[in-house]
């Protein structure tokens, strides 16, 4: 992959007769990382199938590995072997590097946080700079020391709050705590997952607002592993004491965020499209964004292969009005949707999306304006307005969904390159050739 791509301009390409275009994609990051946790948590060995194989889940691999936990891994067929120690960690003392892993960055600090250990923490430059305060903050009134020693490439101790760090764990000092999901839903559902190592129920109150279809994904995964945590109401979670974690043999779902941009080139392109095996009860949030196509004029019917997505009958869109807190990942494929809608198209709900690989709010205005697209947009939302984009080269931010979901527009509008495509390999790293393979589905 060359350090540009040039998104493939196909919208007066397409033949005729295109009936349905089916893809495949790979399975998901959220699930994957969530049960590779789960599964070391268990007692015994788990075998997890369809697993995705992306930078971010081979980060939280290597970490579990470098942890002790004994894992086989073969990746022709996706298929990853782990051995649980029933909630202990083999290694005392272990220096871990996460990479740009949101999930193994927040999910492995509370599980070794909360365990009797010494473990050094580090992570990527992007990473460093995305907050980790709320959970600290948890971590510490909860008994684990936290000290900042400094980086490798740095004169001066860390940022608090921040990576690196390194964690002085001695178990559970109180069962109660409270925990500032504001700018990550991640802080709760890693309390969740490490909650029942507590040896008293467990309570959790959150602060501050979130979408949260990833805490009740992480609600799901725990109850399919054997822990059930209840939602007592809007701000409190309970896990009751003397539940364990037991080792499965678990199937992990297509990724839905994935397939949401193969979604998006129905209305798009005007043309049918099914993803095989993604289903609307998924348990992932992002399923909403085919609700989000329905609203725009799209027919999405569940069939037994997977959803099928048809475009409107007219073959024109309308912008619409969307509080995506549900699916904030694809705020940004929405965004590149928008130029072509019959009418302005408003998202809210997104705030926290400042505080991800990058200020996605920002990344969307700037580009969008790149193109002469207009824009205006609030701390938590966006208004974009029907328009032709120019060519321009998109600066991806080393985030992948803007490498993703920006390339949709070029599939409409000539001249559109794509910098950076190699950020992609953070969740889907083949991305760019699988799009290659549609393209050529859709014109030979």
């Amino acid at each position: 992959m060359n350090e540009t791509y040039q998104v493939p301009y196909i919208y007066e390409k397409i033949k005729s007769h295109v009936q349905t275009l089916v893809t495949e994609v790979p399975g998901s990051k959220s699930i994957t990382n969530r049960a590779l946790l789960l599964a070391t948590l268990a007692q015994g060995v788990s075998t997890l199938r369809g697993v995705l194989f992306s930078d971010d889940s081979r980060h939280f691999l290597k970490c579990i590995q470098e942890l002790g936990f004994e894992t086989v891994v073969d990746e022709a067929t996706r298929v990853i072997t782990v051995t649980g120690h029933g909630g202990q960690v083999p290694k005392k003392e272990a220096s871990l590097y996460v990479g740009s892993a949101g999930t193994a960055a927040r999910f492995l600090t509370s599980y070794l946080g909360l365990s009797t250990g010494i473990y050094h923490m580090d992570a990527s430059p992007q990473m460093r700079k995305r907050p980790m305060a709320p959970l600290l903050d948890s971590l510490k009134a909860l008994g684990c020391e936290i000290s900042y020693p400094a980086p490798d490439d740095a004169k001066e101790t860390s940022q608090e709050g921040f990576f690196p760090f390194t964690l002085h764990g001695h178990g559970f000092g109180c069962n109660r705590i409270s925990v500032n999901i504001d700018h990550s839903s991640q802080f709760l559902s890693a309390l969740m997952i490490s909650s029942p190592l507590c040896p008293e129920d467990f309570h959790i109150t959150i602060e501050g607002t979130h979408g949260m279809a990833y805490i009740t994904m992480t609600a799901k995964m725990m109850e399919q592993f054997g822990v059930k945590c209840t939602q007592i109401d809007e701000k409190q979670f309970m896990t009751p004491a003397g539940q364990s974690y037991a080792a499965l043999n678990y199937q992990i779902e297509p990724d839905v965020s994935a397939a949401c941009y193969f979604y998006a080139m129905s209305p798009l392109l005007n043309i049918p499209v099914m993803v095989p095996h993604v289903h609307f009860d998924s348990l992932q949030g992002d399923v909403q964004f085919i609700r989000i196509l329905e609203q725009m004029g799209c027919k999405a019917e569940d069939t037994s292969d997977g959803i099928l997505v048809t475009p409107p009958e007219s073959g024109v869109y309308q912008g619409i009005h969307a509080d995506m807190h549900a699916c904030s990942d694809q705020a940004i494929t929405l965004a590149a949707l928008a130029p072509f809608a019959e009418g302005p198209t408003t998202i809210t709900g997104i705030g926290h999306i400042r505080f991800q690989e990058s200020d996605r709010i920002s990344a969307i205005v700037t580009e969008l304006r790149k193109m002469g697209i207009r824009c205006e947009e609030t701390q938590d939302s966006i208004t974009i307005y029907p328009g032709i984009p120019s060519p321009a080269t998109v600066d991806t931010y080393e985030d992948h969904r803007m490498a993703m979901g920006f390339s949709l527009i070029g599939l409409r509008t000539p001249g559109i390159v794509i910098s950076d495509p190699l950020c992609c390999h953070k969740t889907f790293e083949d991305y760019f050739e699988v799009l290659d393979t549609v393209v050529k589905k859709l014109c030979d």
